[in-house]
């Protein structure tokens, strides 16, 4: 590993560890309470006291509800969203694409078609429209996410079972009477799986950015629930007053992200010198 990657790692590690203790321990603090409102102590600044003498590291919103406690909140929110989304999507793109590139033929048109028909459209205003019809929940948010970024892990998935249907494992199996679903199962999928772990590490990335897109807009998740981008949207009304209010979910948002997307781009280095997520998934 050279010493580019090493700093890479550790830096990706940093943010990613100070992310997760931060929505992991928050809530297990005293004082944790991110739907109680204080009208009176609305605005407090950053490290600021209310009226009522309560000290608050983050300040309040316009409602008086604890920063430090919403963003942690918003954060698990997002997490738990983005794994959501990434698990369903992991499932439903490598079953395509493994089918896809083991079968060939009519499978293989349909399920490429229906991928670049999707990757036609721009993926924010199919979340957008389909939201708008479906309605928001995180259950469906989560769902939705998924359905629209399982390409990526279809297409890297086609792309090394074309490859591996010919390699002598593969047909020795099926020489010996192995039916098609115990090949894919047994030699297909423990050879994909480690190129799949770098498309996820990369996709949860986008999916917790598209979540927070969707939020900022008042298509995703929905009030009292705090996120972070309906966050940013909030505190831009009261910008010159309390800048904060869109600052620090924004910061949250760029630790986040910015950590799973530096830790992606090394993994892949490491791991895909070939540039085959690359050539695949673009």
């Amino acid at each position: 590993m050279s010493r580019q990657f090493a700093a890479s790692h550790v830096v990706a590690g940093l943010m990613l560890l100070l992310m997760l203790v931060f929505i992991v321990g928050v809530p297990l603090l005293p004082g944790y309470e991110p739907y109680a409102q204080d009208l009176a102590g609305s605005l407090v600044p950053v490290g600021g006291t209310s009226p009522d003498g309560v000290f608050y590291l983050l300040g309040t919103d316009t409602l008086g509800r604890d920063m430090f406690s919403r963003l942690a909140l918003a954060g698990q929110v997002s997490v738990l969203i983005g794994a959501g989304a990434v698990l369903f999507s992991l499932v439903l793109g490598v079953g395509l694409g493994l089918v896809a590139g083991y079968f060939g033929g009519v499978a293989e048109s349909a399920i490429m078609g229906l991928a670049d028909l999707q990757l036609s459209i721009p993926r924010i205003l199919l979340l957008i429209a389909v939201t708008a019809v479906m309605g928001s929940g995180e259950v469906k948010l989560a769902l939705l996410l998924g359905a629209t970024s399982w390409v990526s892990y279809g297409r890297v998935a086609r792309a090394m079972a074309l490859t591996l249907r010919n390699r002598e494992f593969v047909l020795a199996a099926i020489t010996q009477g192995a039916t098609s679903s115990w090949t894919i199962r047994k030699h297909l999928l423990p050879n994909v799986a480690p190129q799949m772990l770098i498309v996820a590490s990369s996709e949860f990335g986008q999916i917790v950015l598209l979540e927070a897109s969707l939020s900022y807009l008042g298509l995703g998740v929905q009030p009292p629930l705090p996120s972070w981008g309906a966050m940013v949207a909030e505190g831009q009304t009261y910008l010159s007053l309390a800048p904060s209010l869109s600052i620090l979910p924004s910061v949250a948002l760029f630790v986040l992200i910015g950590g799973l997307q530096i830790l992606s781009q090394a993994f892949t280095a490491e791991n895909d010198p070939m540039g085959l997520r690359r050539e695949t998934a673009g």
